[in-house]
C-alpha cells in the first residue's frame, strides 16, 4: 500500500513545525528538525502538495499476474450428509451466464464421500466439468481436509473465478482457501458481472446499505466470492451433462487439529428461505392485537411469519425469522409486508419475490418501490379488513366446494392465496388507499 517518505535532511525546525500544522488530522509530529508520520494519517496527500518535495508519496508496485493462465469459472458444490444444497444449482446458472462474456468453461468441485449420484446431478445442472474428491476423510465436513482438497483443485485447474454459496459450509471454507492463495474474497454478493478481461465485478451493499459497492480483484487470481441462497436462479435449460473427473485426495498440508468423533442430528429449524408465502412484520406493528392478526393472516395463506431487523433487535423475533442482508434472503411466490419501511438491506433480501403486497401508512415509504401492490393506510384498520376479506373468500371457496361448484380450490394453496390477496387488496381501499405497480394488475 502507499506511504509517505520524508527527506529528513531537508528539514529545519521552522519547516518541520510548518508542515506539522498543515496536516488536518494532526498526524505529522514535529520534534525539532525531525518530522514523523503517526497512525492518524489518512493519506490525504495535502502535506505532499505543500512540502516542495520534502515529503513524497511512495507507491508499492502492484504484482503483475498473467490472467491467461487462469481460465474458467468454478462453483463449489455444497454437499453435506448425502444431499446438495440448492444454492449449488443457482450458482451454476449464474456461472453459465458469466461465462458467456469470456467464453470460459464452467467447473464444479464436489467434495465428500459416496458422491456418485450427487456428481451426476451437478453435471446435469450446468457444469461442463465436475471435479470430484471422494474420500472417507471427507465423509463429514471438517475445514482442514476440505480446504486441502479445495486448494488442490485450484492449483491444478486454475479457475479465474470461484463462486461459493454463503452457507455454513461455504462461509467456513472460502476464507481459508482464499487466504492460502493470498487473494481477495467478497462476502454476501447480491449481484455479479463479468468484464471482458476476466475481472469479476462483485457487487454488494456497503456503508449500512447506503451504497452498492462494486469490488474487483484485478491483480490476484482466483477471485473469490460468496453468494446467498435465493439470490440467483438455476439454469432453466441446462446443457448436456458435463464430464465427471475423479480427483485424488491430496496429502495433508499440515497435521489436522480437529478429529470428528460423533455427529448428532438436530431437528430441522424453520427456514423462511424455503417458504412460498411469507407475511413480514416491521415496526409499524405496534400492538399485540396487530401481531395476532398478522399471525392469523400467515395461517390463512398457509405461509410463515417473518420480520425486519428492528423486531429481532427488540427481542420479539429470533434471528432466523429476519429478512434482509443481515438475515435471510427470500424468494417467495407471495410476500405481504406489514408496517415495514423498506430499507436497502430489507429490499435486497426480497428482490426475488414474485409478488409483493405492501401495507404502510407512509405514502413515501421505500417499500413501495419494491411492491407490486401497495396499500397506504393505518395498519390497525387495514389489517383486520384484510384478514376478514380473506376469511370470507376462503369460507366462500369451502362452501362452493361442498356444493360441487368448481372454484379452483383444488389447485392448491398457492392459487387460493393469490386470489384471496388480490380481492382483499381491492377491498382494503375502503380502509386505506390501494394501488398497483410494476407488471402486476392494478388494484382499484
Amino acid at each position: 500500500m502507499a506511504g509517505l517518505h520524508i527527506y529528513q535532511e531537508k528539514l529545519t525546525p521552522e519547516l518541520a513545525a510548518r508542515l506539522s500544522s498543515v496536516c488536518p488530522f494532526g498526524a505529522l509530529k514535529a520534534d525539532g528538525a525531525h518530522l514523523s508520520v503517526e497512525a492518524g494519517c489518512r493519506m490525504c496527500r495535502l502535506c505532499v502538495k505543500k512540502s516542495d518535495g520534502v515529503i513524497v508519496e511512495e507507491k508499492d508496485e502492484r504484482p503483475e499476474i498473467d490472467k491467461n493462465e487462469w481460465r474458467g469459472i468454478a462453483v463449489l458444490a455444497d454437499y453435506s450428509h448425502g444431499s446438495l444444497h440448492p444454492v449449488t444449482f443457482e450458482l451454476l446458472g449464474k456461472a453459465r451466464e458469466l461465462a458467456k462474456v469470456t467464453g470460459h468453461p464452467v467447473y464444479a468441485v464436489l467434495m465428500g464421500h459416496g458422491t456418485e449420484q450427487a456428481a451426476k446431478n451437478v453435471a446435469a445442472g450446468g457444469a461442463d466439468r465436475v471435479f470430484v474428491y471422494d474420500s472417507p476423510a471427507l465423509a463429514e465436513f471438517s475445514a482442514e481436509p476440505y480446504a486441502d482438497a479445495f486448494a488442490d483443485f485450484i492449483r491444478k485447474v486454475k479457475p479465474s473465478s470461484v463462486l461459493v454459496g454463503a452457507t455454513n459450509l461455504g462461509r467456513s471454507l472460502a476464507p481459508r482457501v482464499a487466504a492460502r492463495f493470498r487473494t481477495g474474497l467478497t462476502a454476501d454478493c447480491t449481484a455479479l458481472e463479468m468484464r471482458g478481461n476476466t475481472d469479476l465485478v462483485q457487487i454488494r451493499p456497503a456503508f449500512g446499505g447506503n451504497v452498492m459497492a462494486q469490488i474487483i480483484t484485478p491483480n490476484h487470481r482466483p477471485q473469490f466470492c460468496t453468494v446467498r441462497y435465493k439470490i440467483f436462479s438455476a439454469c432453466e435449460c441446462p446443457p448436456a451433462p458435463g464430464e465427471i473427473i475423479p480427483m485424488a485426495m491430496p496429502a495433508a498440508e499440515r497435521p489436522y487439529g480437529i478429529e470428528i468423533r460423533r455427529v448428532t442430528a438436530v431437528p430441522a429449524e424453520v427456514d423462511i428461505s424455503e417458504a412460498d408465502v411469507l407475511v413480514a412484520v416491521g415496526r409499524g406493528v405496534k400492538s399485540e392485537e396487530d401481531m395476532a392478526l398478522a399471525t392469523r393472516l400467515a395461517e390463512l395463506l398457509g405461509g410463515q411469519l417473518a420480520c425486519s431487523r428492528p423486531l429481532v433487535e427488540a427481542g420479539i423475533f429470533d434471528a432466523k425469522h429476519q429478512i434482509g442482508l443481515s438475515g435471510r434472503t427470500v424468494k417467495p411466490k407471495l410476500l405481504i409486508t406489514l408496517g415495514i419501511s423498506g430499507a436497502v438491506q430489507f429490499a435486497a433480501g426480497i428482490q426475488g419475490a414474485e409478488c409483493v403486497v405492501a401495507v404502510n401508512s407512509d405514502p413515501n415509504a421505500s417499500i413501495f418501490d419494491s411492491a407490486h401492490y401497495c396499500v397506504v393506510g393505518d395498519l390497525s384498520k387495514v389489517l383486520p379488513e384484510l384478514v376478514r376479506k380473506i376469511e370470507a373468500v376462503r369460507d366462500g371457496a369451502d362452501m362452493s366446494t361442498e356444493t360441487g361448484v368448481d372454484t379452483g380450490a383444488d389447485t392448491g394453496t398457492e392459487k387460493q392465496s393469490g386470489q384471496a390477496v388480490r380481492q382483499s387488496a381491492a377491498a382494503a381501499e375502503g380502509s386505506g388507499q390501494a394501488s398497483g405497480r410494476g407488471e402486476a394488475d392494478h388494484v382499484s
